[in-house]
């Protein structure tokens, strides 16, 4: 399956290609960009694109150049950020499952952030980093316990989900992190799901986020920066009339009711929301088959073009 950038493309340019095919509109992108930039502006906000939404190398480049910093979920992804051109500064690396290898290339490259999900992780990546002779930087994952509202297989941030760490084991924690001398907790990080179009969750998000940041500040402990994840959805029902999700609405449920501390950062890691609406797969119908109450479309089977 091939990849096709184009400006606004006519339905009659788009005939000659062979299909199926996926399109990207670099002029709405260029738009939401910069929609999403301006808005996170207004109040200092820092957004990283999270490369598991499109990896596309232009794509990816003209991401880039609009300034914003990159979102990883793996050492793969690390590694192609920072081919196209972002800086290890501005690279959070998320994820569950971290490999010694995958850590091994963040530590490499001095990256912004490891987002910690567990007790085990963190110790893992004090090792590495010792024997690496770096000082590894860590957010805290923390799981909220916040319903995102969204479907059932995409919400992240319940205490039933795999995701973070969950507020009993914060002391025990704390108890340990005097003995890992390689790490250095730089944040705390947070995700609560994906395709969240209700704000409610977002504010919901804000209220524990600022109970857990002053729980960190009653012990000593000033953290950096917040990390608040991404989830923005966008209209799926009508995205020729929304193609640009309404951003200025969005920070500014975090820019009323986030408290972060004097000189503490504000991170956001937005995917579906900046690049979604900017692509669209093109294919052939190859007849409509009738059923009893519905009719179907029948496309290119697309296993057979691999």
């Amino acid at each position: 399956m091939d990849f096709l950038i184009r400006n606004n493309m006519k339905k009659e340019q788009l005939i000659q290609y062979k299909t199926p095919f996926y399109c990207y509109d670099l002029e709405l992108l260029t738009q939401t960009l910069d929609e999403a930039q301006l808005h996170a502006k207004k109040h200092e906000y820092h957004i990283h694109y999270a490369l598991k939404a499109n990896t596309n190398d232009r794509i990816l480049k003209l991401i880039q150049s609009k300034g914003f910093g990159a979102d990883c979920v793996s050492g793969n992804e690390v590694k192609k950020a920072i081919e196209t051109g972002f800086s290890p500064k501005q690279i959070a690396f998320a994820g569950v499952g971290k490999s010694d290898e995958e850590i091994e290339i963040g530590l490499k490259n001095d990256i912004f952030t490891f987002n910690c999900e567990s007790v085990q992780e963190i110790e893992v990546i004090n090792e590495l980093a010792e024997k690496a002779g770096k000082i590894a930087k860590i957010a805290l994952r923390l799981n909220p316990n916040v319903d995102a509202k969204t479907h059932k297989y995409i919400t992240t941030g319940l205490e039933e989900n795999k995701f973070g760490i969950n507020s009993w084991e914060l002391e025990p924690l704390l108890v340990k992190l005097p003995a890992l001398s390689n790490i250095k907790v730089t944040g705390l990080h947070f995700h609560i799901g994906s395709q969240i179009t209700s704000m409610t969750p977002f504010k919901n998000l804000c209220i524990r986020v600022n109970e857990l940041n002053h729980w960190f500040l009653e012990r000593g402990i000033r953290l950096e920066h917040l990390n608040l994840g991404g989830g923005l959805g966008i209209d799926y029902q009508n995205p020729t009339e929304n193609p640009i999700p309404d951003f200025e609405l969005f920070f500014g449920v975090f820019k009323q009711f986030l408290e972060p501390r004097p000189q503490q950062e504000v991170h956001f890691e937005l995917g579906r929301s900046l690049v979604a609406n900017c692509g669209s797969l093109i294919s052939k119908v190859l007849y409509i088959k009738k059923g009893i109450k519905t009719n179907f479309s029948i496309f290119f089977n697309f296993k057979s073009n691999i």
